[in-house]
């Protein structure tokens, strides 16, 4: 790998031309194009380059850049001309598919904001386009956005351009370098690079040092605040060389391995490795041979970071025109890169490389390009202050600090050789403050007493860790512990240093457990032993680990006297059944055992043969009671005492037995099939609550009891169901408590189940006079055994509360007039139901009834069979009935053909809501169209009805043998003068043999009036004969041909006939056209047509002209000729001119009709639909053009 950062300086050393002055900026803003710079009165280029080439302030005007040529080279300095630039502008705009302002590069100082934008215009866009930003190649900053990034985007609805903004917050100088946008819209693309530089904020120091020197300090330029060491350079470069060869680092990483790839990046700085690998893979790729180049760029270029580069191409015409790329943009001639021609060389230099110039850079000459890769290293970081060797005692921070080159350098730290990674779970952890990098151990140990040392990219450095042992004193030894049992136990001891010991217990290591818990807190170290218990007693000793020290106490456990009452209620009482006998066993405790002593009312229970007793056990104390008496209920005490203390406790015993039976329950409410009931709780509960009940019931006329409820009923009342109208019923109590259940109550005063119907239903206005209402409804839902007697109208008047009875007597029928009412009056109505338990709830009729007669113009209901042509046979009954509206009775006209319907023969009949046209035996006389009108007052309607009254055929007219040759015969016959009322469907033609005149069928179903009978007898003599068909049948007749056909036999020579083939072609032809259709707005709509055709054309759908082609809104479907388009959920928008387009090799028709959708669609939700703006504006100024009245 070639070195041209030091061999190409050597040979030909960059002119520094003047520095340009700081563009002016805002602080906070967007990044504006760069102007060109004005140039100083004296620059600081060396006075070697002085005297090669001169100051462009110096040169004559109009002498342009030949000012600048020399003997064999030519320099190109500052920007180019502003008429070439304006071509390149426009070049580049004509090249740019979407954008409509590109972002430009832009300087900012750290700590600074900055923002690029990008300008989209959406005149031709149907939504928003896909924008994304990107740093380098592939960094998408989209996951970046947070505190120092936010991407904004913003639509202009008057100028139709969308506005995508990048700002960043705060820089930094590792923000710098090469960004990317681009935008995507289907299958358009587009994008932009532009480069940001980060400097650092102004400020002069008196003293400059040679580091600081080579900081940018100005503003906005490229080379502002820089120093020229560029002797000072060469001699120690020529002495680096001398002491250490310089290493290519492409070289170095074409030939490592990949688990090497970390550490080369370490050990030269490589922070975007990812990038440098994909970049060196693109480097292996040969490269073929070009005609345009007589020597190409090397493959890659390495530099470190504030030197110069030097790529050289050598042309094979020195006529062509090179340019120079990087990362895709076009680099111009500046302060910064400088390009010179010499011969058939061209040569690029690239001063005060940053790290934002490590990226691709080719050439290109006419159509052919060359590549290559630039890497920008950094400095090496150098260990400016080493590590110092440290001693700490155990448990102590320790703290290994150094100092590097570089603030915020990257540095690694060993131990013994081994890298310390620090995490959160490591024990080390380092801090990082400018220069100085810190190792932190918190809490030392003998196990951290090692070689520590720190490694840059520039050095290393080493020290020794010594940990050692403090001193141990005992600040609180261990005391004896006396405790009661289950009582904590605490052994605490504290110790000047924090280290962990072991506990014994008579010499026996000691097991932590959920009862037994080791505490080490800092210096002090515990043990606790929660409910102490008797083999917790013995001796106990603490020794710390690595001290030759034990801390000794010895625990003693006493247990005073306890009474266990865990068996019994949370407020100690025995329940127990009168007559049981009761044996109450207590367990106690204590050491020794105490004496236990049994007490009731002061009076002491004594231990023998009575039938209440005590007695005692080692363990327990036990009080028997022989047989439970009611009086045995009270408080016992019981009372424990030995050495160590006293126990008392007291026991309440409760002697229960059954409940009294409650008293007889009443009956307080009677329905249909129920009743609800009452009832008081016993007198004595049987000392327990009572629980429940249980409810019986009987006949009164039966001795069986039945149980109601399963489930006890909680409450004192309960409403029986499922009882028979009209039969007496009793019914009793049974209490219940824990114990069990009491004798039944008496039983109750017998009652009958008797209940009043539901309401009337269906209460409806039959009709209105000036002066009368007739209401009219139907019986109720449920009656019930008692039955019905009848209604009861009531009517009152609107605004008042007064209900009348319309009928004084009960009526029977469910219609009824309501009489003397005034005009334009308005009632309220409602009707009762009534029996012998009373009247039901009434039944009323939603809304005030105006009293007076109301017009209702006439409307006819044609049923939907008959709206197409109706169809019998002879013979058949013919009945329809045709219901109608209209108020008052309206007057009926039947006429037939347009003239009066002859009664005799057709019957009419009329009701208040239709009207029957009633045929009893039809006759094809029958068949024409029935015309009816409906008449109220002015107001008429018409319906009409085409009635068809269908026979079978008559025989055809005459049948005719036309040619007999060999086996066949050719027949031929005319069609029947009487088609019976109906299309003629087909012929049947049968043969008979002339000497049995039996009858065969030959064809059925025959539509054509001509036939060749072949197969036939040969020396036989037929007759043929013809029946008609249509829809009801074959003709009763048949006609039969006059003469004979007789089948020649052999002699007679048989000529085949030469038929021609048929030609099948055939143009296509619509058979079926398309019909003009209406259509609802969001319900599905079909065209339909068939076509016919040979060979079978393609079919073709257009709407407006239009091919519809990949539509989802469109189904389009083909079968045996009928073509069908399928609209799914049309809007007023999908209507339009549809036509049907069909082509063969034959030729090409179409047809065409008109599809309306009624129900329009507001302009929102034909955006929210997808439909473009100016598509619907067009679309609603025709549809307001079409119907003004309607908007």
């Amino acid at each position: 790998m070639p070195e041209p950062t030091k061999k190409e300086e050597n040979e030909v050393p960059a002119p520094a031309p003047p520095p340009e002055e700081p563009s002016k900026q805002k602080e906070a803003g967007t990044a504006p194009a760069k102007e060109p710079s004005k140039q100083k009165e004296a620059g600081t280029t060396p006075a070697k380059d002085e005297e090669e080439v001169s100051p462009p302030s110096a040169l004559p005007p109009g002498l342009g850049s030949r000012a600048l040529e020399r003997k064999d080279s030519e320099w190109s300095i500052g920007e180019s001309p502003a008429g070439e630039e304006q071509d390149k502008q426009n070049a580049n705009s004509q090249l740019s598919i979407l954008f409509v302002e590109k972002p430009q590069g832009g300087t900012v100082k750290v700590g600074e904001n900055i923002t690029f934008i990008a300008k989209v215009k959406a005149e031709d866009l149907l939504r928003k386009p896909t924008v994304k930003w990107f740093k380098g190649k592939w960094m998408d900053l989209a996951s970046k956005a947070g505190k120092h990034l936010q991407l904004k985007e913003t639509f202009e609805r008057h100028s139709r351009v969308y506005t995508f903004e990048m700002q960043i917050i705060k820089a930094k100088e590792n923000y710098a370098g090469n960004y990317r946008c681009e935008v995507t819209y289907k299958d358009k693309f587009d994008s932009c690079s532009f480069d940001l530089e980060v400097h650092e904020s102004t400020g002069t120091t008196p003293n400059i040092d040679i580091r600081s020197a080579f900081k940018r300090s100005g503003e906005g330029q490229d080379d502002a605040g820089e120093l020229d060491f560029s002797g000072l350079l060469k001699r120690r470069e020529v002495k680096q060389q001398e002491e250490e060869p310089e290493v290519d680092v492409w070289e170095l990483l074409k030939n490592a391995k990949p688990s090497e790839y970390e550490k080369i990046a370490f050990q030269y700085g490589i922070t975007d490795l990812r990038g440098m690998l994909k970049r060196l893979k693109r480097m292996r790729r040969e490269e073929k041979k070009s005609a345009a180049f007589a020597k190409i760029l090397d493959p890659a270029y390495q530099v470190d970071k504030g030197g110069r580069v030097r790529f050289v191409v050598e042309l094979a015409d020195p006529k062509l025109e090179v340019k120079w790329y990087k990362n895709g943009q076009e680099i111009r001639p500046s302060t910064k890169y400088i390009f010179e021609h010499k011969g058939c060389q061209r040569i690029l230099f690239i001063n005060n490389c940053q790290m934002t110039d490590d990226s691709e850079y080719y050439v290109t000459a006419g159509d052919e390009k060359c590549s290559t890769e630039l890497f920008v290293r950094e400095p090496p970081i150098m260990v400016t202050k080493q590590l110092e060797d440290t001693t700490a005692y155990c448990g102590e921070r320790v703290e290994l600090e150094c100092e590097v080159s570089e603030d915020d350098a990257n540095v690694k730290w060993f131990k013994n050789g081994e890298e310390i990674i620090p995490g959160p779970k490591s024990r080390y952890r380092i801090r990082v403050e400018g220069k100085k990098h810190i190792l932190i151990i918190e809490g030392a140990t003998k196990a951290d007493s090692a070689e520590y040392s720190v490694m840059t990219t520039g050095g290393q450095s080493s020290a020794k860790l010594s940990v050692d042992l403090k001193p141990l004193k005992i600040l609180t030894p261990l005391t004896d512990q006396t405790v009661n049992l289950g009582k904590e136990i605490c052994l605490k001891c504290e110790i000047s240093e924090n280290i962990t010991g072991k506990w014994t217990k008579n010499g026996l290591p000691i097991q932590e457990s959920d009862r037994l818990k080791v505490v080490h807190k800092g210096r002090i170290h515990k043990l606790v032993i929660a409910n102490a218990l008797t083999e917790d007693e013995g001796d106990y000793v603490f020794a710390p680990d690595a001290y030759n020290v034990t801390l000794p106490a010895k625990v003693h456990v006493i247990d005073p006297p306890k009474i266990i009452l865990d068996g019994l209620d949370a407020d100690n009482t025995v329940t127990v059944i009168a007559g049981n006998k009761l044996r109450l066993e207590i367990p106690i405790s204590g050491e020794p055992p105490p004496k236990a002593i049994w007490s009731r009312a002061d009076k002491a229970i004594m231990e023998g043969s009575g039938r209440i007793r005590a007695e005692s056990y080692p363990d327990s104390s036990t009080l028997v009671i022989d047989v439970a008496e009611r009086d045995d209920s009270g408080v016992y005490h019981i009372n424990l005492k030995n050495e160590a203390g006293e126990a008392h406790a007291a026991i309440k015993i409760k002697v229960v037995d059954l409940p009294d039976p409650p008293v007889a329950p009443t009956v307080t409410e009677v329905g249909d099939d129920w009743c609800i009931m009452n009832w008081e709780p016993p007198a004595y509960d049987g000392g327990s609550p009572i629980l429940g009940y249980f409810i019986e019931r009987k006949k009164k006329q039966s001795s069986r009891w039945m149980r109601l409820n399963f489930d006890l009923c909680k409450e004192t009342t309960f409403e029986p169901k499922k009882m028979i109208e009209g039969v007496a019923y009793e019914v009793r109590i049974f209490a219940v408590n824990a114990i069990g259940i009491s004798k039944p109550s008496m039983p109750s005063r017998p009652f009958v189940p008797l209940a009043v119907t539901s309401p009337p239903t269906l209460l409806a206005v039959d009709s209105v006079t000036d002066t009368t209402v007739t209401m009219k409804w139907r019986p109720p839902d449920q009656i019930g055994a008692a039955g019905l007697d009848g209604y009861v109208l009531e009517y009152c008047f609107e605004g008042s509360d007064n209900w009348l009875p319309a009928n004084k007597d009960l009526i029977d029928k469910t219609k009824f007039t309501i009489t003397d009412l005034p005009t334009d009056s308005k009632i309220f109505v409602r009707v009762k139901a009534v029996n012998a338990a009373g009247a039901s709830e009434p039944k009323y009729y939603s809304q005030p009834i105006l009293v007076k007669e109301i017009i209702e113009p006439p409307k006819i209901r044609i049923p939907r069979h008959l709206k197409q042509t109706y169809i019998r046979r002879v013979g058949e009954a013919v009945n329809l009935v045709i219901p109608f509206q209209g108020k008052p009775r309206p007057e009926l006209t039947w006429k037939k053909d347009g003239v009066e319907i002859d009664k005799n023969q057709i019957n009419i009949r009329n009701s208040e809501t239709d009207t029957i046209i009633f045929i009893r035996k039809a006759e094809r006389s029958h068949s024409g169209k029935y015309d009816l009108q409906v008449k109220v007052d002015k107001f008429v309607e018409t319906a009409s009805i085409d009635i068809q009254i269908v026979d079978r055929p008559g025989p055809p007219q005459t049948v005719k043998i036309e040619d007999v040759w060999g086996e066949n015969v050719a027949l031929t016959w005319t069609p029947p003068k009487d088609d019976g009322n109906a299309a003629i469907t087909g012929y049947t033609i049968q043969k008979a043999d002339k000497k049995s005149m039996e009858w065969f069928t030959v064809i059925e179903h025959y539509h054509r009036t001509s036939a060749t009978i072949t197969e036939l007898v040969i020396g036989n003599e037929y007759y043929f004969r013809v029946f008609s068909e249509n829809m009801c049948g074959l003709s009763e007749d048949a006609t039969m041909t006059k003469e004979s056909a007789v089948i020649a036999k052999d002699g007679k020579i048989y000529k085949n006939p030469v038929y021609e083939d048929f030609d099948f072609s055939e143009a296509p032809m619509f058979t079926q056209p398309l019909v003009n259709t209406y259509a609802i707005a969001g319900y599905n709509a079909t065209l339909n047509c068939s076509v016919r055709g040979n060979p079978k054309p393609k079919i073709t759908w257009m709407k407006n002209k239009v091919a519809i082609v990949d539509d989802p809104r469109y189904r389009m479907f083909s079968n045996q000729g009928v073509c069908t388009l399928e609209i799914r959920k049309p809007s007023p928008y999908d209507g339009g001119t549809y036509c049907c387009k069909a082509v063969n090799d034959l030729g090409t028709v179409e047809i065409e009709c008109k599809l309306e959708v009624k129900g329009g669609l507001s302009f929102c939700r034909l955006l929210l639909q997808g439909v473009p703006p100016n598509i619907i504006d067009s679309y609603l100024r025709d549809v307001h053009s079409s119907n003004p009245e309607e908007y």
